[in-house]
């Protein structure tokens, strides 16, 4: 395989486990948060970003990717 082809690995493992594993925190958040907020309904603002917190690793893989891709 060659640098080209490494590099667009690279990149495209960057964003996808970055993908992975915010769909996994999310689907916990979500449904700890769902469960929080019928008990409590005033914590619903704080579940809302607990929820939309890891999305940064999406964010932080595809910069990742896009550093690895415009070296």
């Amino acid at each position: 395989m060659d640098d080209q082809g490494i590099r667009f690995l690279a990149a495209a493992l960057a964003v996808g486990l970055g993908a992975i594993g915010t769909g996994w925190a999310q689907s916990r958040i979500g449904s700890a948060g769902a469960g929080a907020v019928v008990e409590r309904p005033e914590s619903s603002g704080t579940i809302l970003i607990l929820t939309a917190l890891p999305e940064t690793m999406v964010i932080l893989g595809f910069v990742i990717a896009a550093m690895i891709l415009f070296q």
